[in-house]
């Protein structure tokens, strides 16, 4: 494995980067400096909204680009480089059959903005784990802004509770389980892959020079990009299946671990 041509390395947050109290490692950060200094760009890529990620990394967000909503926006500094929103009307129908599911909490997702409504305490506190900036509202079928992405959440399971009953749209919509409790529905183009190969178009960047890392369902398009796709040691079955390497866990510092080969500290 020879990672000496690496010219972007791109990470997933949630289960990958970030351990499991949501935090960055001091230890990256300091990794993060040696890839400036070689001019690696470095790509924060989650299905958090942008406001969120930039929260978890504000110490270098003017040095990194982010693909936020799975794939559905990303930006670099102020400037927006890419933005796939979801149709109205399919927006719509997705929330109808949303509707009379127990035990769920859908979240509209704009690209500074979350809409939610207020029925349930306990959700509003987990929320805030992952979206800095929402608002409560008595009808989602009325946000009258663009959506980018439709979020649902289960207390107990995405996989059984959720994914289930939205299976069906896969034909039109990017159906995504990206976490357990979580399921992504979005622009067919709107994934991370989709965000990562623009990323690679627009800065000259093959796939043997690309480094990335993953953990769950969202990231396989992503994955798919790169020479050196890992998944982390805590990965999904399907991840651990395509990624043609394998990294500690997140609660071992996993990306660091590979960074640290990456730039020859190992």
């Amino acid at each position: 494995m020879d990672l000496s041509k690496i010219k972007m390395v791109v990470t997933d947050m949630d289960g990958t980067l970030l351990n499991s109290n949501h935090e960055v490692s001091s230890k990256f950060y300091t990794l993060f400096e040696e890839l400036k200094k070689r001019d690696i760009i470095f790509v924060a890529a989650s299905g958090r909204q942008y406001g969120s990620i930039i929260e978890k990394l504000h110490p270098i967000k003017d040095d990194i680009i982010v693909i936020a909503e799975n794939g559905g926006f990303a930006m670099h500094k102020d400037v927006e480089l890419i933005s796939t929103p979801l149709d109205r009307g399919v927006r719509n129908e997705v929330l109808q059959i949303l509707d009379p599911v127990e035990n769920i909490h859908t979240v509209l997702c704009g690209k500074r903005n979350a809409y939610i409504k207020g029925d349930s305490d306990e959700f509003i506190q987990m929320l805030k784990q992952f979206y800095s900036e929402f608002e409560i509202v008595d009808d989602l079928s009325q946000v009258d802004t663009e959506i980018l992405k439709i979020a649902v959440y289960h207390f107990e399971s995405s996989e059984k509770y959720i994914y289930p009953k939205v299976q069906h749209l896969e034909d039109q919509l990017k159906v995504k389980v990206s976490g357990p409790n979580w399921v992504d529905l979005s622009s067919e183009n709107a994934n991370k892959g989709y965000a990562l190969q623009k990323l690679q178009h627009k800065y000259d960047i093959a796939p043997n020079e690309t480094l990335v890392f993953g953990d769950y369902n969202n990231d396989l398009e992503m994955l798919a990009c790169a020479d050196y796709s890992f998944a982390m040691a805590n990965a999904h079955p399907n991840v651990l299946k395509v990624a043609n390497y394998k990294t500690l866990s997140n609660d071992e510092n996993g990306v660091e671990y590979i960074l640290e080969h990456v730039l020859g500290l190992k």
